[in-house]
């Protein structure tokens, strides 16, 4: 329950001339009110009916692993369909057993000339996905006696697929996953055309966006129609795969329902108009971090801490005069209510409304144990509003800052860090004290996600940030810092992406500094970057890949 009673409203001011403010023009929600209006009393039916088909239905495929232990191909594919579908969360134990088993002979049963592309492929991406570092020198059986990879590999499709996505998994200095990247890529995109579904289908979105760089439930919803047109595929599996996906969706659009009863309390359509109303699509993006049913609270959290946040940068973006910001920033820096009278009429609105929603959030980590996690939330909000008014202040001062000082506050601004650390608050025992202690270290997988994010942001944001007058972006800075063209900067720009993938890749090899859910929040988040920042804003401007995303994850259920 919200502690801190909302007064701006009943506050009578004088009145005070207008100031020159900025206004981004953000286009409103486009969902209307359908989610507010949902109604579970049917899914609550169907939930019943369908639990214990899934219980029955999990069974089946646990007894899949035993019947295919002295297998590797077969359990190899097995453990990808139930990835792939979106299931792992089920069988984590038996996939970790079996994975803990190929490990310990891989190279022995793998490194030779009997195995298949495909498989040998299969077994690597699997394997570094899960923290096992094997060797990339397996791929040497596939090349001929100049060291090229040989020809006959171009006729398996299927293989080539296999090659391509493991590719991806790829560190620093591994460069036959290089040579792989590009021999696999030219000729996938020459057979995208010439193969039949469901293997075109698989291609074709593969090229657009591999695997590692996939969101989990988008693309389960996605291999669920192209599993079902294997001839190969397992019946048991691809049902408990439908009725599963079919039995988390209501609780999502449940929790959305919810959350949209509290944005709607809080009147900012009405209170504070120039912000961006994209409370659905922030919801889809906590989804893509964490979608099982056991992160319910961590993904309301989140949400809510988000759309606050998104608020916030618009505050500091495009309404506040940098005198408010910096009383603002004093605010946010004291975190305490008493300072509320310092403040204008629609910052009080939102400090009223941030303080509530972390007040709310001390009392869940309380019920839990848990309260030594609210401090860091508290201290991650901080070092938000700090980096935004170092921004602010460049704008203020119309300077470009050089490159290295422009980095060193941009990537705490695009918020991973923070909203990594938001992530946690709802995970149960994984998480540590420790834990957050590392967080707040930089370590490398964070800092490649927030950097990434920051220049596929920037590289597409550019253009319509100018348009309203905002501060340099790293485009900018690098642009006037080494004397290019913005084509030269993107180019240079999206070979660093490249780079710090590997990054993070390289992080979740064993042994991990935190454990390996954890280090799932940060992947997840990119991931969401790759598909909202990929050529397009599709967060502040919503177009066809959110709205399609959206639908596919949160509205739409699986065809039986």
């Amino acid at each position: 329950m919200a502690l801190i009673q909302d007064s701006a409203e009943a506050q009578s001011q004088n009145a005070k001339p207008e100031v020159a403010r900025q206004t981004a023009n953000f286009h409103p929600s486009v969902w209307g009110d359908q989610f507010i209006n949902y109604d579970d009393s049917q899914d609550i039916i169907t939930q019943a009916q369908s639990q214990q088909q899934v219980d029955e239905l999990k069974e089946i495929v646990r007894e899949g692993f035993t019947t295919s232990a002295t297998d590797f191909s077969l359990q190899l594919k097995l453990i990808d369909a139930i990835q792939r579908l979106g299931l792992a969360y089920h069988f984590e134990r038996e996939i970790g057993e079996a994975l803990e088993r190929m490990h310990s002979t891989f190279d022995d049963d793998h490194g030779n000339d009997e195995v298949d592309l495909y498989t040998v492929a299969l077994g690597f991406r699997l394997l570094r996905q899960h923290g096992y570092n094997v060797s990339c020198a397996i791929f040497n059986n596939f090349k001929d006696e100049s060291s090229y990879f040989k020809e006959s590999l171009i006729d398996d499709m299927s293989g080539m697929l296999s090659f391509y996505e493991a590719t991806h998994l790829r560190v620093h200095g591994e460069d036959i996953l290089e040579e792989a990247l590009v021999f696999t890529t030219t000729h996938l995109e020459s057979a995208a055309t010439r193969v039949s579904n469901p293997l075109a289908t698989q291609i074709t979105q593969a090229l657009e966006r591999p695997l590692q760089k996939s969101l989990e439930r988008l693309s389960a919803r996605r291999y669920i129609s192209i599993y079902q047109e294997e001839a190969s595929h397992n019946e048991s599996l691809l049902k408990l795969a439908k009725l599963d996906f079919n039995l988390v969706q209501p609780l999502h659009k449940k929790e959305l329902q919810e959350i949209t009863r509290w944005w709607r309390a809080l009147d900012f359509e009405r209170k504070l108009p120039f912000a961006r109303d994209r409370m659905v699509e922030l919801y889809f993006w906590i989804v893509g971090v964490y979608f099982e049913p056991q992160y319910s609270v961590g993904r309301k959290i989140m949400t809510k801490v988000s759309v606050l946040l998104t608020i916030l940068d618009d505050i500091y973006d495009a309404f506040g005069t940098f005198e408010e910001l910096v009383v603002f920033t004093e605010a946010i820096d004291r975190w305490d209510v008493n300072c509320i009278d310092e403040l204008p009429e629609y910052m009080q609105t939102f400090y009223h409304a941030l303080l509530n929603l972390y007040n709310d959030i001390e009392a869940e980590m309380a019920k839990e144990g848990r309260s030594y996690r609210v401090p860091y939330a508290i201290q991650a909000m901080k070092d938000q509003a700090r980096s935004y008014f170092n921004e602010a202040r460049w704008l203020h001062e119309g300077r470009v800052p050089s490159m290295e000082e422009y980095m060193r506050v941009a990537t705490v601004s695009i918020s991973y860090t923070f909203l990594t650390t938001i992530s946690l608050l709802g995970m149960g025992d994984v998480v540590t004290k420790e834990a957050f202690e590392w967080l707040f270290t930089d370590p490398k997988i964070v800092r490649a996600a927030n950097t990434i994010f920051r220049l596929m942001d920037d590289i597409v944001s550019t253009d319509f940030e100018k348009e309203r007058g905002h501060a340099a972006s790293s485009v900018d800075c690098y642009m006037k810092q080494y004397g290019v063209s913005k084509q030269e900067t993107v180019d240079v720009f999206q070979k660093q992406i490249m780079g710090l993938w590997k990054d993070i890749n390289e992080e979740f090899l064993r042994p991990t500094s935190v454990p390996m859910p954890i280090l799932m929040r940060v992947l997840n988040l990119t991931r969401v970057t790759d598909l909202l920042y990929k050529g397009e804003d599709g967060f502040t401007r919503v177009g066809k890949v959110t709205r399609d995303s959206v639908t596919s994850v949160c509205i739409d259920p699986v065809p039986l």
